[in-house]
């Protein structure tokens, strides 16, 4: 069996999915499995039960069910949470517990990192072990992903395989539930359906042009195969980056969804919100040579086949 946290999440939920198409049913699904609108992420999923959230931990250290791999992609995710305690709880603490469980009964375990450890990228944007206890995250989010990354480090009893990762910008189907932590291609589709324009972050970085910020852009289904690739062959435990190994600009991104829509781009600038301007990114772009040396050698999708294929396949039918 193969146990999937947070599935009632964007990225999780597209995982099973993936595990489906490609023979896995026997999934157990762990979550809260509150909120109605992230039900249609796992509806029409195939699994053998859902477990909650609170009740996973206990279940999984009790169980006698032979588990086979372990993704906990559950987490806190909103970068403008400011609760250290809440961070410590879902994200740090909840993921000591279940690495412990993992490396008493020797269960191999993928986790979610973030690009978010990186912060203002003084450091740079490589996955080195040696230079994680060195970043220093712009927010709580960040820092509890960090934490437990250093944390994982200093362990000297493991899983018999574990891999973290470090998601970029990740965007694509199943994200919808996400509101303002939803990718800017979700965010520029539904303000074209409303108002046929969109509204970008203006720069307030001197060294940016308005629309000119970078980021990191991968494909959900490129993250999927990633997380397969690593249950499947199991190469060197690490902490990897996962993104698309190129820096695109929110401008390309906009852009390329109106041309998906055959439109011509129609976008404004609006000033970046004061809670998030002095904790925002300007730019990110993995190092992607860790995992490409592992023995990973599907290519990824570029910005232009991702863009296109998440508005034409999964948006428009979406929301017709």
């Amino acid at each position: 069996m193969i146990v999937v946290t947070g599935a009632a999440g964007f990225i999780a939920s597209f995982l099973v999915g993936h595990l489906n198409d490609n023979g896995h049913s026997d999934l157990i699904l762990v979550d809260e499995f509150t909120r109605e609108d992230k039900n249609t992420n796992f509806s029409n999923k195939q699994y053998l039960k859902k477990i909650d959230r609170a009740d996973f931990p206990n279940w999984l250290k009790s169980t006698s069910e032979k588990i086979d791999f372990v993704f906990h992609l559950g987490a806190r995710t909103d970068t403008t949470e400011m609760s250290v305690e809440l961070f410590n709880k879902l994200n740090l603490n909840y993921s000591k517990e279940i690495w412990s469980i993992c490396a008493e009964k020797q269960i191999p375990l993928v986790y979610a990192s973030s690009a978010a450890t990186y912060g203002g990228g003084e450091f740079g944007y490589d996955d080195n072990h040696e230079l994680i206890p060195q970043l220093k995250p712009l927010n709580p989010y960040g820092d509890s992903k960090n934490d437990f990354d250093k944390w994982v480090l200093k362990q000297t009893k493991m899983p018999p395989f574990w891999a973290g990762l470090k998601f970029f910008n990740v965007y694509g189907p199943n994200e919808y539930h996400k509101g303002r932590m939803a990718s800017v291609i979700f965010h520029t589709f539904m303000q074209i359906k409303e108002n046929g324009k969109m509204k970008l972050f203006r720069s307030h970085n001197p060294n940016y042009t308005d629309g000119g910020q970078l980021r990191d852009f991968v494909y959900v289904k490129d993250v999927a195969s990633v997380c397969e690739y690593l249950m499947n062959e199991r190469p060197l435990s690490a902490i990897f980056n996962l993104g698309s190994g190129k820096a695109r600009t929110f401008l390309d991104l906009a852009t390329l969804t109106f041309e998906a829509l055959s439109l011509e781009p129609n976008i404004e600038f609006v000033d970046t919100p004061i809670d998030i301007r002095d904790k925002y990114q300007y730019f990110t772009e993995a190092n992607m040579t860790k995992l490409i040396k592992s023995g990973y050698s599907k290519p990824f999708h570029t910005l232009e086949e991702g863009v296109a294929d998440y508005v034409k396949n999964y948006l428009v039918p979406k929301f017709k």
